[in-house]
């Protein structure tokens, strides 16, 4: 793609602004580090467009201090940009009543409902469905629901789903896949995850 501009175009009777505005499945997957951290970069360009995003962290922890949660809530509420709303499962999720026990597998199939429910109201421009791979490599939710989903989704909503193992059909179906291959790492050394680098 010298200069970015596309090798080949596709004979699909839409101009070039049409094409260029194509709502996007981006995934972000691999054993290597920075999964995460590029799906927040491209939230950080999206804040700068005005967009708003949605934050969906599937699977991690809500003791977890994440660096770009501070950082995206504190410009989300800032009102220079897009907004930005932040959901953990870790926390049980914004929507759910606090008193009910949900399991992991559980809280993730909720999560995904409610992304589908902002998905049909249109609530982001951006999803960053992070962590999301892992519930769909365990079956917690079924891959060919959220494809079905996805392709079917209104408007000109992006989507970035990051983690490791994410399905094969996933693959095949998404815009852009970047797999993200360890050369090397710290912790090879016996090195632990450092403040500033890995949260």
């Amino acid at each position: 793609m010298p200069q970015g501009q596309p090798e080949t175009v596709p004979d699909d009777g839409l101009t070039t602004r049409q094409r260029r505005n194509r709502p996007l499945v981006l995934v972000h997957t691999g054993t290597g580090k920075g999964k995460s951290t590029a799906a927040f970069g491209l939230a950080l360009r999206a804040w700068t467009q005005g967009w708003p995003i949605g934050v969906f962290q599937f699977v991690k922890s809500a003791k977890w201090k994440v660096g770009e949660e501070r950082a995206l809530t504190v410009l989300g509420a800032s009102g220079e940009g897009g907004s930005v709303a932040w959901h953990k499962m870790g926390e049980g999720w914004s929507w759910v009543q606090r008193d009910s026990q949900l399991s992991n597998e559980e809280a993730a199939r909720e999560g995904w409902e409610q992304v589908k429910r902002d998905l049909a109201a249109e609530t982001h421009k951006l999803y960053v469905l992070d962590e999301f791979a892992y519930p769909l490599h365990w079956g917690w939710v079924d891959t060919d629901e959220v494809i079905e989903v996805l392709r079917d989704r209104p408007g000109t909503q992006h989507v970035v789903i990051t983690g490791r193992n994410a399905p094969a059909k996933l693959l095949d179906f998404a815009d852009l896949v970047t797999e993200m291959t360890k050369v090397k790492h710290p912790m090879d050394a016996g090195q632990k995850g450092q403040r500033g680098i890995e949260w």
